[in-house]
């Protein structure tokens, strides 16, 4: 993950990808949602665990509020995780930028 400061990376805009990682709080709610069904079909899926990261789409940004986004996190399945007011950072349930190869 990017080690940059929120003060020298760009701003997030809608339809950025990102890296999530995942918090106990995130694991317990996708846990919980696993129960859900879509359409006649079970939700599939890898099994998720606190400090996994994962690939996240910015899905709105908040004026005054420059490294706070609500994410569609990607999970490894036919299923997402919707993350709301995530700040940028290094810690679980914060989002980072990913590091260029």
């Amino acid at each position: 993950m990017s080690t940059s400061s929120p003060e020298t990376s760009p701003a997030p805009t809608i339809g950025r990808i990102v890296h999530y990682k995942l918090s106990g709080h995130d694991v317990s709610m996708i846990n919980l949602h696993n129960m859900q069904s879509y359409g006649g079909q079970g939700v599939v899926r890898s099994p998720v665990a606190l400090g996994e990261v994962y690939p996240a789409m910015v899905v709105r940004t908040f004026e005054g509020a420059e490294t706070t986004v609500n994410l569609q996190v990607f999970l490894d399945g036919n299923t997402s995780y919707w993350a709301t007011s995530r700040s940028q950072g290094p810690d679980h349930g914060q989002w980072s930028w990913p590091v260029r190869v």
